[in-house]
């Protein structure tokens, strides 16, 4: 073993800076992975590839990515897995700033990094840190020797030996965590023009506010026009931070299986999705006051996107793991969004509620149909007489409005108004009934209101042909009951 000495000038002992670097906090592998692609992305690439491989059946897996990036000078790379060698140490355009990540991230899954990278067709060279011999009392040695270049111009490929800290026992397991995470992480930039590939696969790009979902014929809408919120940037200056929310479509959603929903992220998923320079850097409940998460919250999402100048408002960690709102930025922030999260909440409420409302008034929209093919055909109906469809569904509506009739095609659909009276009055009493005579009752209300918008529909005016038609309406319907 080679003797260490500690210098009387030395800032820290390596050896034992080396042991307490491998605990930097990571909390998934695919937020290591992630450091190396925002490395990647910073140096140009438009192609990043991720390998996963194990040297034998029960050997310690091995992780491998490469880039066609503009690559690194001699000098660059002698100092990429220095702690701090950055040279765009403190700045604030993109992805990095302290020349942490490649290192850090680096050796808190492996005990051995290999950098090489290659330049405008000129000779790879490689540096490499290997953590037990700095442990052990040995200098680092990065001196950059001959490497292998790959079959681009210029790049870079980072390779991670024998990773000790992955507890995936499956290879496919980590597979599709780096698949799902890395593709949720970099959405903006697969969707634009970055292709990620792992083990050859393209990954897929995930997107949370599921607005580019489309399942079942249905995606998530836009809740609001996009909020935007300038904020100071320290020295001086000032920065957008912008935020959208979106809300998934439950009607549409809600019978999916429990498997697919998981699968999709739709339950389980919920919250605030944070982007820094247009990559996701915190997925969780942020800004949202004294809000607390509920399952109901799950079916709408927002997404928080601000500018690295704004890093010390929103306290990103060295990892960009996470943040931590200065008071500043919590007290900008957070009443309006609380407010419209409760917005949110109460809309989706209201939502299952109406899923609820149409699975119970499906038996009287069935006598309806039944009964329509002995009644008039309504004016002004094209094409050949066929009987309707009805649909009977709940939302709130303007005060004065019992109820809201739409005829499209050949469905008549009754949107009742949950805020008018009449709608606790008939409803709610119904609650206290027997469930046997709880659904008669509901039948005979619910064929009243369609016999009548019906009507109306049928004599196109309020005067007493309009009664007389509803109660004939409103009686055969009944005895089809």
């Amino acid at each position: 073993m080679v003797a260490h000495r500690q210098q009387a000038g030395d800032l820290m002992v390596s050896s034992n800076f080396i042991r307490a670097i491998r605990e930097a906090g990571y909390i998934s592998v695919p937020t290591a992975v992630a450091e190396l692609i925002d490395n990647a992305l910073e140096a140009n690439a438009s192609e990043i590839s991720v390998g996963i491989t194990r040297s034998s059946s029960s050997g310690l897996p091995q992780i491998e990515v490469e880039d066609n990036g503009i690559g690194m000078s001699s000098s660059e790379l002698s100092a990429c897995l220095r702690f701090g060698g950055s040279s765009r140490f403190g700045g604030k355009g993109s992805f990095g700033r302290f020349g942490m990540g490649l290192p850090s991230a680096s050796l808190s899954q492996t005990r051995n990094v290999e950098v090489t990278a290659w330049q405008n067709g000129s000779p790879a060279l490689t540096v490499s840190l290997d953590a037990d011999r700095i442990a052990a009392g040995h200098p680092a040695e990065l001196t950059p020797r001959p490497g292998q270049a790959a079959g681009t111009a210029s790049g870079c490929r980072v390779v991670w030996r024998d990773c000790d800290r992955i507890e995936y026992q499956r290879l496919a397991w980590l597979e599709r965590a780096l698949h799902r995470d890395l593709g949720r992480m970099y959405r903006r930039f697969i969707t634009a023009d970055l292709r990620l590939t792992i083990n050859g696969v393209v990954v897929e790009a995930t997107d949370p506010t599921h607005l580019t979902t489309v399942l079942d014929g249905s995606t998530a809408l836009p809740a609001f026009e996009p909020l935007k919120y300038e904020i100071a940037a320290e020295p001086d200056g000032t920065a957008f931070v912008t935020v959208r929310f979106s809300m998934l479509p439950v009607s549409s959603w809600h019978a999916l299986d429990n498997a697919t929903k998981r699968h999709m992220g739709i339950v389980g998923k919920g919250g605030v999705s944070i982007l820094r320079a247009g990559r996701e850097i915190a997925n969780g409940w942020y800004l949202m006051g004294s809000k607390r998460k509920e399952n109901y919250d799950d079916w709408w999402r927002c997404e928080i996107e601000f500018d690295p100048l704004l890093d010390e408002q929103f306290g990103i960690t060295i990892n960009k793991q996470g943040i931590r709102p200065s008071r500043a930025l919590r007290e900008a922030l957070e009443p309006e969004l609380e407010s419209i999260a409760r917005i949110l909440n109460n809309r989706v409420r209201q939502a299952f509620e109406d899923v609820k409302f149409r699975a119970a008034a499906e038996e009287s929209c069935r006598i309806a149909e039944t009964a329509d093919a002995d009644l008039p055909v309504l004016k002004g109906r094209g094409g050949p007489a066929r009987p309707l469809r009805y649909e009977i569904r709940s939302a709130p509506l303007p005060i004065d409005t019992m109820f809201r009739t739409e005829l499209t095609s050949q469905t008549l659909t009754l949107v009742l108004n949950v805020d008018h009276p009449a709608f606790s009055a008939l409803y709610v009493p119904l609650q206290d009934l027997q469930e046997l005579r709880s659904s008669e009752m509901r039948t005979a209300l619910e064929l009243l209101i369609i016999s009548y918008a019906r009507a109306s529909l049928q004599v196109g005016s309020d005067s007493d042909d309009v009664l007389r038609a509803w109660s004939s309406t409103y009686g055969r319907m009944l005895q089809r009951s």
